[in-house]
């Protein structure tokens, strides 16, 4: 472990400690930091003349931001378009926050055998590198375009980033609580239902909920990418087909405030959880 000395503003000599942990931070931070900069220079500006492209922009957001309005589609319409995209989220998040619950219990390593635990993480790992969109698309060469490959693609992808969040807070439960059930004859399941999920309950819930909000702002954009319908795909049309900025915003604006109180109501969540833990 090293340390540097630093003066603050008031003239006084800091010293701060350098770890492995401060090492690892600062390193991210000047590798992104130059990462940055390297993509905008590497980006090709050849054509654009931004003299008119900066008003031009300018004028399209104030259409779509300050002027939202409906055309090709009435608000009933558009709301239940947001509603669809809403269940499809939630049915991929459902799905996968079963099959996840059952695959934590085993890459938990205070719950399972080393080798286990191991093989699952490795599996999840996998999955959760690959984008949800490319999940989607995989299995849209089976199943076809549509709603089905984008509930299938989202829950594949939501069961590798649950299992993680779940494992992690099964692995926080108190080893001498399972011991002490283990010693009184206590089964696993027991273990299990008696003493695992029940503290860890308010976790699951904000976890899951977390995935949830994630999958809406996926469907949205799976319903122009896949052809999943909802209001992804009535967005898709009026900026695509009928170019429609006033339409944009306004449906721009639906989703946002659906966003919103996803995440207001995730937030809570995760909040409670860990004034409970």
């Amino acid at each position: 472990m090293s340390q540097y000395v630093e003066k603050n503003g008031q003239g006084k000599i800091k010293i701060t400690k350098l770890n492995r942990r401060n090492i690892s931070t600062r390193g991210a931070v000047i590798f992104l930091t130059l990462f940055t900069i390297a993509g905008f220079l590497m980006l090709d500006y050849k054509g654009v003349n931004f003299q008119t492209a900066i008003p031009a922009t300018i004028e399209n957001l104030k259409q779509m931001f300050l002027l939202p309005a409906l055309s090709s589609t009435t608000f009933g319409e558009a709301f239940i378009q947001v509603m669809k995209t809403v269940s499809l989220a939630f049915l991929s998040t459902v799905l996968g926050a079963v099959i996840s619950l059952f695959l934590a219990l085993g890459a938990a390593k205070n719950l399972s055998n080393q080798w286990v635990s191991n093989v699952i993480k490795v599996f999840i790992a996998v999955i959760r590198a690959v984008p949800t969109v490319l999940w989607v698309l995989i299995f849209a060469i089976s199943a076809g375009l549509g709603s089905i490959a984008a509930v299938i693609g989202m829950m594949f992808h939501s069961i590798a980033y649950l299992v993680k969040a779940y494992s992690e807070a099964f692995e926080e439960v108190d080893n001498d609580t399972i011991e002490a059930l283990k010693a009184s004859g206590a089964n696993w399941w027991h273990i299990v239902f008696s003493a695992v999920i029940p503290s860890t309950m308010s976790y699951l819930i904000s976890w899951t909920f977390l995935r949830f909000e994630i999958n809406f702002g996926v469907a949205v954009a799976m319903g122009a990418a896949a052809g999943a319908g909802g209001i992804g795909y009535e967005l898709f049309m009026a900026s695509a087909f009928y170019f429609d900025l006033n339409e944009v915003g306004m449906i721009t604006y639906m989703v946002l405030i659906v966003t919103f109180i996803l995440e207001f109501i995730s937030t809570r969540l995760k909040n409670v959880g860990m004034i409970r833990g």
